[in-house]
């Protein structure tokens, strides 16, 4: 049996877990295995640059957080060696730069998510790995929108370019 202090210690832990779960838009859980030092660090700066939380955990911690936080369907994949990276913000960054990473690696694997409070299957989230970044999609808003007025532009300019030709020639009486 734990002692109290240890005790309160993971109960703490697992509060803050099921908070964190709670604040965060999206979720991936992954299979770590395999990993060496060098490709681990410039997997955890890749997911800190992005604003992703990865942590190790063990699995009856993240059982127990994913209850509180309404997130049971996670159990079943809660066996082996596993890691949580967590996204407040970026629906796809998260589930982006893991899935990059698993690609490279034999023992490195995916392997469900959360999104919004509800549990993904691997499917969606490959779906999700492949959607662009933040930035290009509202770069590519930005372009859809602008086209139209580009267009609006191109068409007022060619009425003035028209009628700037037709006052400079002669007319057939003035001849």
């Amino acid at each position: 049996m734990p002692s109290p202090k240890i005790l309160e210690q993971k109960k703490a832990a697992v509060s803050a877990l099921a908070q964190d779960l709670r604040d965060s838009v999206t979720g991936v859980l992954v299979e770590y295995k395999g990993i060496n030092v060098a490709d681990d660090t410039k997997l955890r700066r890749d997911l800190r640059a992005a604003g992703v939380n990865y942590r190790v955990v063990k699995n009856t911690l993240l059982e127990l957080a994913a209850k509180e936080a309404q997130l049971e369907s996670l159990t079943p994949f809660l066996t082996g060696t596993t890691a949580l990276a967590t996204s407040a913000e970026d629906y796809a960054a998260a589930a982006r730069i893991l899935s990059k990473y698993a690609l490279t690696s034999k023992t490195f694997n995916l392997k469900t998510g959360f999104l919004d409070g509800q549990v993904i299957d691997k499917t969606k989230l490959d779906a999700l790995a492949k959607l662009p970044s933040r930035e290009v999609l509202l770069a590519t808003v930005c372009c859809a929108f602008q086209a139209p007025i580009a267009a609006f532009a191109r068409a007022v300019q060619a009425v003035v370019d028209k009628d700037a030709t037709a006052e400079a020639e002669p007319t057939p009486a003035e001849a």
